[in-house]
């Protein structure tokens, strides 16, 4: 697979910072080593100054635990593209493990700084955060000025100021005092970020602000890297929600309830009551708890533990039994969000899950009930069950459960309209399907139907030659081991409709004589029986039956003789695809086709799909008969494709098409489906023998209607009345652009790739999205690698992608080896845009051959907007209050036809009022976001959650009441309230008024469309 250039760097700022100009600095201090007034600090690095006395207590205050950074480095103020560039060069590598601190010294002379490369230590707790604080670490602040400092920041041991240094500012006044605080926000979302001209090269999960004082000023801050500013805003949120009671949870942590829960497991595995138990069982019962980690790492965990006490022995005590789960087995950034969900508790309750399930996970009407219900299902304490509490360990199940699968259940089911007529369905069709190996050369199998079959294909191919005694299936002038045409329809008929009752269509190359083709017409009567549609079409109707009305019924695709003779044979053309291809791709070209001699008893069994010669599009929209299918090879439909991609379209709303592969060569390859569905070509062939991208492109998409086989197209490729243009730039007629948000998280247990070259097992993995579609739809961006991880290597990387046409979109997510030889290939997963899951998910990696892995996951958060306007997305810093509405309409098109062009002309103001009343509406909820100082994923309930705690007094009495006025509600002013809370009193506001008007008008503007509708209907 190709390889993308690393989509950012790991640090906080992307490849072309800001530079910031560093505040002067005091004297130094020569224990600590100095710096002079001007050097520059990269993000990990320490630069030390007169304030090295309480940096060093602080660290010590710490225990010395955590590792604030990496290698410093020095610069001065310059130009600022040049400089922020090699800044990004000198940013240090991060992983999502927080580090052991040790001081090593660096070669330049008045710097020193903290390796990152000792022992491996996880966050699992707050006080882990807190520890972390304590010890500090480099920070860039952002100021309004768009100027960017390096700056160590500490959390005092007495939790009650924040400090920064260097600073020109007092020792005093470079602080934030911790009471002050009324919000830890996470993300670029406070008007500083907005305004920074450079907003977009500073990565959002590294960002963070704390909002403080009464007129709520941000501090706002940028991470070396997610992790750590995941642990920042964890523990400043813990710390402001418990002040000194964080300090009694660190000591009292043994006695929380996820340790009470390995102590009673270690108890009830310790038969002896010893308090001991041997390694070997320590091992196994940890493999059991947690299902695919490694035997070989536990084991190194408690020799490391061993080793560090001094012991000889191989006994495990309770202890080190709980601390080996604890380091193996807690996943920081489930951790991570777990604090933040349950208001800095190290557990959930029921109402802590259900605000979880209504504002993230997208779950309507979820109870109570419903939640003690997962409690009880998840968490693996009988005392959290009993409590109706939540565990990170149950947390971990819960998000690991099918529940969370990234896949949206209801379309498990067939869910789509099946009574539209065939022609409006990408129908699934496998290519070659008797062959089951990668290669034309390989034997004919009867395997290739049963799988393609089972799998959901409702078109599969039966290339049938001359025999010695029967009809034989075959690739062409292949004899090695050909199968009998009686076995193979044996197998179709038990096979045909296991995955699917919808219409089986078996597309019949025919090279046989006339005695063994009158044999294959008897024996397909014999065993298909009443399965075999042989009805003949209805000349009154112009489009074909639908699948609903074909169910359980095998279509037969191929020749037929002409309807006005009553001869028993009479010659067609042969349709030998290879020899088709070979053709026109050479002289030969205008020689006529080869033909053959076709039976009365095998062209009566064709209805249907009767293969006709494809001329031009002009021709056959006047000629050409509904029942009538034309192929197409590989290039030829691309040619069309490209040069007549509106008249494809339209045929395609009344014709089948098929669209086989245009290659001559050994190899089965497949060719990219999307291309010819972006047209409307409905059966487009696929070697379901060749894994691959477009193989899982085929599987992936054909998933969305409960693998029946049938898709149904766009309304914009059906509707008779309608104008599509894959290739047209910008919004598509008739849908709503939309914004995919996709945060790609962790990863879970990647295994080596199979077909790498590389000793061991360890590997350097990363992540890549792949978005197909129409072409302005097409994008795909990158992770960046974290090394020598594949057991829970964290990424934290988020990508937005512009959708113009959902129902056309599949979404790709690989896992690949960025470190390998021979094979980088880990894991993929292929899903339609329509069915995806918003919220925090889970996503089962599939092998190269299509099988599901054990316990290979991605974990990822997903979130859709509606984009504003349409056109470019909404970009961020940008406020929608600093510039004029623009809005861009859907054009409309002359038809030539005076009845419609008038109807539409007429129904154009009202359009236009629709649209412009959604867009002021949309406007005002993105200015609330705003205002709440939350993303553009957030939804409304999120911002009135936001919203209450910003309209608290100092005594937490509302400033505000609500009073419901003509059925909506309105948020008043109590007494006096700050000029914030004006703000967001207005902005709130401003979302009634804006929603109300929408509801008042909607039906009037209904009305007047409709009624153009009913005038245009009377017109035609």
């Amino acid at each position: 697979m190709h390889k993308m250039a690393e989509g950012r760097k790991e640090s906080g700022l992307r490849d072309s910072e800001v530079l910031w100009e560093p505040e002067s600095v005091g004297d130094s201090h020569k224990a600590w080593g100095t710096t002079e007034e001007g050097d520059l600090e990269t993000a990990g690095g320490v630069v030390v100054s007169g304030k090295g006395i309480r940096r060093r207590s602080a660290l010590l205050a710490a225990g010395d635990r955590f590792s604030p950074g990496g290698p410093a480095s020095g610069g001065a103020t310059g130009d600022v593209e040049a400089c922020l560039i090699e800044a990004a060069k000198a940013t240090p590598r991060r992983s999502s493990i927080i580090k052991d601190s040790t001081r090593q010294k660096q070669e330049h002379k008045k710097t020193v700084s903290f390796s990152s490369m000792p022992s491996e230590k996880k966050i699992n707790s707050a006080s882990d955060c807190i520890s972390f604080m304590q010890a500090g670490c480099e920070l860039k602040k952002i100021r309004s000025n768009t100027r960017i400092y390096s700056r160590f920041f500490t959390l005092d041991i007495d939790f009650q100021a924040l400090r920064w240094e260097p600073s020109k500012k007092d020792p005093e006044k470079a602080k934030l005092d911790v009471s002050s605080l009324k919000e830890v926000r996470v993300g670029k979302n406070t008007e500083t970020f907005r305004s920074c001209s450079v907003v977009d090269q500073i990565c959002e999960d590294c960002s963070f602000s704390l909002i403080y004082g009464e007129n709520y000023e941000s501090l706002d801050l940028v991470a070396s890297s997610a992790d750590i500013a995941n642990i920042w805003v964890t523990g400043l949120r813990y710390v402001t929600s418990h002040s000194k009671q964080a300090l009694d949870l660190i000591e009292a942590s043994q006695n929380t309830l996820r340790t009470r829960w390995l102590h009673a497991v270690f108890e009830e595995a310790d038969v002896d009551g010893n308090g001991i138990m041997l390694e070997d069982v320590a091992v196994k019962l940890i493999m059991q708890l947690n299902p695919g980690l490694k035997e070989s790492k536990i084991r190194v965990k408690f020799r490391e533990i061993q080793n560090q006490k001094g012991k000889l022995t191989t006994r495990v005590t309770k202890e080190e039994f709980t601390d080996v789960y604890y380091d193996l087995c807690t996943r920081p950034e489930v951790y991570f969000l777990l604090v933040q969900i349950s208001g800095n508790k190290e557990y959930l309750d029921a109402k802590d899950l259900m605000f979880f399930l209504e504002t993230e996970q997208g779950i309507i009407n979820a109870t109570e009930e419903m939640c003690l219900d997962l409690i009880r299902r998840y968490e693996p304490s009988e005392q959290g069950q009993m409590n109706g509490n939540l565990s990170i360990d149950g947390f971990t199940r819960y998000l690991t459960s099918p529940e969370c699968n990234i896949f949206d259940p209801e379309h498990n089911r067939v869910c789509q309209d099946m009574t539209q007529p065939l022609s409006h369905y990408y129908i699934n069709a496998s290519h070659n399907t008797y062959i089951t190996e990668n290669t034309a050369r390989s034997a004919s199998d009867l395997l290739g139907y049963i799988k393609a079959l089972e799998l959901g294909c409702r078109s599969i191919e039966l290339d049938v030659y001359d025999g010695p005694n029967e009809p034989v299936v075959s690739k062409r002038n292949n004899v090695t081991s050909p199968v009998s045409f009686h076995s193979v329809i044996k197998v179709i008929n038990q096979y045909a409709f296991v995955a699917s009752e919808y219409p089986l269509i078996m597309c019949l190359r025919n090279h046989c004589s006339v005695g063994q083709q009158k044999v294959m017409a008897q024996k397909m009567k014999m065993i298909f029986g009443n399965k075999m549609f042989t009805e003949p079409p209805d000349s009154s109707t112009s489009y074909l039956p639908s699948p609903e009305m074909l169910k359980r019924k095998i279509i037969l695709k191929g020749k037929k003789l002409p309807q006005n003779t009553n001869l028993p044979e009479g010659d067609v053309t042969d349709e030998d695809e290879e020899a088709e291809i070979s053709r026109k791709s050479t002289d030969a070209f205008f020689v006529a086709k080869r033909t053959i001699h076709l039976c009365r008893e095998l062209s009566d069994l064709v209805s249907l799909c009767q293969t006709v010669q494809f001329s031009n599009f002009q021709d056959s929209m006047k000629k050409q008969k509904y029942w009538e299918i034309c192929n197409f090879s590989e290039p030829e439909a691309r040619t069309l494709a490209n040069e007549y991609p509106e008249d494809f379209v339209n045929y395609n709303k009344r014709f089948l098409s098929r669209v086989y592969a245009g290659h001559l060569g050994l190899e089965s390859s497949n060719l990219n489906p999307q291309e010819f569905w972006n047209c409307g070509c409905q059966i487009v062939t696929i070697n379901y023998q060749t894994p691959g991208p477009m193989l899982d492109l085929n599987i992936g998409w054909f998933r969305q209607n409960g693998c029946c086989g049938y898709v149904l197209r766009p309304a914009i490729m059906r509707d008779e009345v309608s104008y599509f243009n894959a290739y047209t730039k910008g919004i598509v007629p008739g849908t709503l652009p939309q914004v995919l948000h996709i945060k790609i998280i962790s990863g879970q247990m990647f295994p080596k790739p199979k077909g790498s070259g590389t000793k061991g097992d360890v590997i350097d993995p990363y992540v890549y999205v792949e978005i197909r579609g129409i072409p302005a739809d097409c994008a795909e961006m990158r992770t960046k690698t974290v090394h020598l991880n594949g057991e829970n290597p964290i990424f934290d990387e988020s990508f937005e992608f512009e959708i113009n046409l959902p129902e056309l979109v599949t979404v790709r997510f690989v896992a690949l080896d960025d470190d390998y030889i021979g094979d980088e290939f880990i894991g993929q997963y292929t899903i339609p845009y329509e069915c995806l899951q918003s919220g925090y998910r889970h996503i089962p990696l599939h092998s190269i051959t299509g099988e599901e892995m054990e316990h290979g996951t991605l974990f990822v958060h997903i979130a859709t907007t509606d984009r504003r306007g349409g056109g470019k997305a909404h970009k961020r810093g940008h406020s929608v209050r600093k510039g004029k509405n623009i809005i861009k309409y859907t054009r409309i098109r002359n038809t030539g036809i005076k009845v419609i062009d008038d109807t539409f002309k007429t129904a154009g103001q009202p359009l236009r009022e629709a649209a412009d009343i959604r867009e002021n509406v949309q406007n005002a909820i993105v200015s609330f976001k705003e205002i709440c100082g939350l993303a553009p994923t957030a939804n409304l309930t999120q911002c009135i959650l936001t919203t209450s705690s910003r309209l608290l007094n100092n005594d937490n009495t509302s400033a505000v009441s609500l009073n419901i006025k003509d059925k909506y509600p309105y948020l008043e002013p109590s007494g006096l309230v700050s000029e914030i809370q004006k703000k967001v009193l207005s902005s709130y506001d401003l979302v009634i008024q804006e929603t109300r008007y929408l509801i008042d008008v909607a039906d009037t503007l209904y009305d007047k469309i409709q009624q153009c509708r009913m005038s245009g209907k009377a017109g035609l």
